[in-house]
Formats: C-alpha cells, sequence, structure tokens
C-alpha cells in the first residue's frame, strides 16, 4: 500500500462511472486524493491515465474504487482487503450472495465500504434499524424498459419489455434476488439491506415505464422507530442510460470524505463498514 500525504485512488472500470471518477480525480476536484491509474480487465488503447496492472495497484494504492459491476467486485474484493487496501465499491448487490459475503467479511486488514449512490436517506434509515428494527422496506424502482432488459430473458419477455405501452412491473420480490437479477438497475435495493442490516425485510419492486424520463426510487419503511418514505428521480447517465448520473459524483463525495479523515484510514462513506484481520501472505493477482 502506498504512503504519502496524497490519497492514492486507482479505479477499477473505465465506463459510465469509472471514467466520471478518473476525470475527476485526474482534475484534482478532490482535494487530498489523486488519481494513481485506472485498472482494466482488458489493455485500451488512446486512454489519457495511466493503466494499472493488479501488482501495481494493490502497491501504490491506498484505495481502490469499484465501479466495474459486481462481477468485478467478486472476481478482485478479498485480494484487496487482504493486501492492506481499502475498497470503495458501488455494486454492493454482489454482497446478496452469503458465500461471498462471508468471504469479504473475513478479509482484511483492507477495509469495504459502501455510497450511497443513487439515493438517499440511508443514514436515518440505519439509525432507525438500530434503535429499534425496520419492520418492512419497499423499494420501488422506475426506469425506461429498454434499460432494464437481460441477457437472462428469453425472446418474448424481452419484446414486452421494449414494446411496452405504459408501465409494467417487471419484478416484485427479496432484494437479494433482485440485486442478483438485475445488477446493473437494483443495486439500489442492497444499499438499502445493508443499511437497515436484514435482506429479508427489504422488498423490491422494478416497474418499466415509457414515460420515465428520470429515473425514480421510492422508499417507504416502517418499524418501532417511525414511518418514512423518501422519493429521488435522477437523471440517466449521458454515457450509459441503465446508470443514474449522480453515481460517480456520490463516488467522488465519499473518496472526499475518506481524503480528509486522514490519517486514520478508511474513515469513510456512507454504507458498509467491515472489521480487520491479519493479511493474506501474498498480495500479487
Amino acid at each position: 500500500m502506498a504512503t504519502g500525504s496524497m490519497y492514492r485512488v486507482g479505479v477499477l472500470g473505465h465506463g459510465a462511472i469509472g471514467s466520471v471518477v478518473a476525470e475527476q480525480l485526474a482534475a484534482g476536484t478532490v482535494h487530498g486524493a489523486q488519481l494513481e491509474g485506472v485498472i482494466l480487465r482488458r489493455p485500451q488503447t488512446g486512454l489519457e491515465h495511466e493503466q494499472l496492472s493488479w501488482e501495481s495497484a494493490l502497491e501504490r494504492c491506498d484505495l481502490v474504487v469499484e465501479c466495474a459491476g459486481q462481477q468485478a467486485l467478486r472476481e478482485n474484493a478479498v485480494r484487496i482487503l487482504a493486501c492492506g487496501v481499502d475498497l470503495l465499491a458501488s455494486s454492493m448487490g454482489a454482497l446478496a450472495d452469503p458465500e461471498f459475503a462471508a468471504q469479504v467479511q473475513a478479509a482484511g486488514p483492507g477495509r469495504l465500504s459502501s455510497t450511497a449512490g443513487a439515493i438517499g436517506g440511508l443514514d436515518l434509515l440505519g439509525a432507525a434499524a438500530r434503535m429499534g428494527g425496520i419492520d418492512q422496506v419497499l423499494v420501488t424502482t422506475r426506469k425506461l424498459p429498454a434499460t432494464l432488459v437481460q441477457p437472462w430473458m428469453d425472446a418474448q419477455r424481452r419484446g414486452e419489455l421494449e414494446q411496452a405501452a405504459g408501465p409494467v412491473e417487471v419484478f416484485r420480490g427479496p432484494a437479494a434476488a433482485a440485486a442478483q437479477d438485475f445488477p446493473k438497475s437494483l443495486n439500489v435495493a442492497a444499499a438499502v439491506a445493508l443499511a437497515v442490516g436484514d435482506w429479508d425485510a427489504v422488498t423490491a419492486r422494478l416497474i418499466a415505464d415509457p414515460e420515465a424520463g428520470l429515473t425514480e426510487h421510492r422508499i417507504e419503511a416502517r418499524g418501532p422507530a417511525g414511518e418514512y418514505s423518501f422519493s429521488i428521480k435522477n437523471h440517466p447517465s449521458p454515457r450509459n442510460p441503465r446508470t443514474s448520473g449522480i453515481v460517480p459524483w456520490a463516488l467522488l463525495h465519499s473518496i472526499r470524505q475518506a481524503a480528509a479523515a486522514r490519517p486514520e484510514r478508511g474513515a469513510t462513506a456512507i454504507g458498509l463498514r467491515l472489521p480487520r484481520t491479519p493479511p493474506a501472505p501474498s498480495c500479487r493477482s
């Protein structure tokens, strides 16, 4: 892990989210943090940022920011944490898999944190859960039909979505299943489940709406502490309509918080905090 006065950040992925995060870090807009480089599955030509191998990234970075999807988080989270590098994740739906969640829980001494991403109110929901528990949470997401087509859907189901003339309920069920079936659309449900500490309490509802110019998330919760309702409407990313445009900026806000908290490493973003454990013997990829 790197040492020095600047908080050195590696960005995993360079799509709609990662490209914005890397650009802003490189431009120096996050006080106290600097872009060390980007980490890609395959090298790209013409990229202005340094492309880091895993060996180099784990030696030079204080923090890796995951902007590459649930599969990338599953493949790389444990080795990042085992090398004493902190990890800020955007694809927290991957933790719906209990086996992977247990592996991450046991990893360290790096620490995992998440960001609020496309929604708000997680701190209040977390406080309410700790006060007396949350009895029930419903997360309703409304998006354009074309952004909800999944590889596992058959031709008939894809056609129904793409040709929908009005709102269609695409999914209603447990947050864990939602995060796995719609990995680019329902990380929101996973973020809520992690905030309240109870996957079983959270139900996700996904609506395809051809009139949904904005991506809408509505969170309704109740428990001993009270009743809560939040409605968030985000513009889609101009680089990828499946992603809310606010997500990279939420990650940048979390990076700023982490950089400002130094030298107390890891006191970072809203979300999950995992305990320190002894590091694995090797940090090599």
